[in-house]
């Protein structure tokens, strides 16, 4: 599975989003300065020749739907985000986010309930 370029990926959170959408449909979703319909087209098919979607065809138009989901996405590059990033540590990266203080010490609690609760 390959990195997706930014647009790609607001895309896609998109299309997780409405779950099957037309081009037209994203095209309505998106935020901000709106690509040209036929870009964004361009940019469904590379979605779609990466696998990350299919289609259903209804006559000349299509109906777009995720091949890959977000929790899947999202484990591949976090993971190799903290690889890179982090020394491939997840002490690193709570470190980090404690540091820059995005993260609260109630939050940091409820973490370490979890990881107790998984043993």
């Amino acid at each position: 599975m390959q990195k997706l370029t930014n647009k790609e990926e607001e895309i896609m959170k998109i299309l997780w989003k409405l779950k099957k959408a037309f081009v037209k449909e994203i095209l309505e979703e998106m935020e901000g300065e709106k690509p040209h319909y036929n870009t964004l087209s361009t940019i469904v098919r590379n979605l779609q020749e990466k696998g990350f979607v299919d289609h259903e065809a209804f006559g000349n138009t299509h109906r777009y739907f995720p091949m890959v989901t977000k929790d899947q996405y999202r484990k591949k590059f976090v993971n190799a985000a903290i690889v890179d990033y982090y020394e491939d540590s997840f002490k690193s990266l709570v470190s980090h986010f404690a540091q820059e203080e995005k993260i609260s010490i109630d939050e940091l609690k409820e973490i370490i309930d979890l990881i107790e609760k998984k043993k």
